[in-house]
């Protein structure tokens, strides 16, 4: 009885095993959903229709961008968390993704081993922009303002814990200055309130922000990257002003754990190939990104490093969630 035990699970993994593979060798053969953690209108609901529309056309599939916004970004994640593990879900995966690891401690996911990562898509910097009104052309000049209004200059950001939200406290740790933040469910909304005069500052992901810099909108005062933006390339870094300061965003692609290694595989070839892309490329730079090309491992290897980075600034300025 034991043998004829054995037999039936050797011969039932086998079959499981035959069936995996077959359903990766037909993927995809139905839409796929694509999970953004923050409201349309944001850096990443921008490039996640962006590159949908390419996988779309090399795939014959509908990437359809779900919208799942709430919880600093850990609501959609952990939507995928839970997801089937077939490639039918995945994430858009963000600085808030590394960064949460240690700004909240009573996840019900841990990140690093519950979502494997496909493929990077870009990097960004971040931008320092104000309201015009507010009496400040420079990195300089808004030190100056700020300390001389303390608390009273209201901080924007696209969430408790994104990588606009703690750009901000880097460069409130590194100048001395009192700003209060003011945190939103996503770039859009803030941004309508920066554009409206509601809240004066934010470190902003150039991609969402670039419009309205662009139509004076908004005022740049500096990029976050250690070195100058192509897309604004009279624009100054805050480094130029606060030495050492950077900070940047980074966008990728996640599975749930356990998704065939096939299907991961697949997504990253066909990623990496809609990323050289001439047309997609072009528009990608046109937003402030530089495409981010590699094997899911690389892309891997990012988030750990980021994660870690940004644990320290989390440390540093006392930020918690419960």
């Amino acid at each position: 009885m034991t043998r004829l035990l054995s037999i039936l699970a050797a011969g039932l993994g086998c079959c499981l095993a035959v069936g995996a593979g077959a359903a990766a060798d037909r993927y995809p053969d139905h839409p796929v959903r694509w999970i953004v953690p923050y409201p349309a209108g944001g850096t990443t609901d921008i490039l996640a229709r962006l590159v949908g529309q390419r996988l779309l056309e090399r795939l014959g599939q509908q990437f359809i961008i779900e919208n799942r916004p709430g919880g600093g970004n850990n609501i959609g994640t952990e939507f995928v968390v839970n997801a089937p593990p077939d490639g039918y879900t995945v994430l858009l995966v963000n600085p808030a993704n590394g960064i949460n690891v240690s700004l909240y401690p009573n996840l019900h996911f841990n990140f690093l081993t519950d979502i494997v990562p496909i493929a990077g898509l870009i990097r960004v910097p971040n931008v320092m922009e104000v309201n015009p009104t507010i009496p400040a052309s420079t990195v300089s000049e808004f030190i100056t303002y700020a300390k001389a209004n303390p608390g009273k200059i209201n901080m924007a950001s696209a969430g408790i814990g994104t990588s606009v939200h703690l750009s901000g406290e880097l460069f409130k740790a590194m100048t001395g200055v009192d700003l209060l933040h003011v945190p939103y469910r996503g770039a859009a909304p803030a941004l309508t309130d920066m554009i409206g005069g509601q809240v004066h500052v934010m470190f902003d992901n150039l991609p969402s922000s670039i419009s309205h810099l662009r139509s004076g909108k908004l005022r740049p005062l500096a990029v976050t990257t250690a070195i100058r933006s192509d897309v604004l390339p009279d624009v100054p870094t805050v480094a130029e002003t606060v030495p050492g300061y950077e900070a940047s965003a980074w966008f990728g692609i996640g599975a749930p754990k356990g998704t065939p290694a096939a299907i991961i595989d697949l997504l990253n070839r066909e990623v990496n190939d809609a990323l050289a892309d001439p047309k997609l490329k072009a528009r990608l730079v046109d937003l402030g990104g530089v495409p981010m090309p590699g094997s899911a491992a690389d892309f891997g290897l990012l988030v750990k490093a980021e994660t870690e980075k940004w644990a320290k600034v989390v440390k540093f300025s006392g930020a918690k969630v419960e």
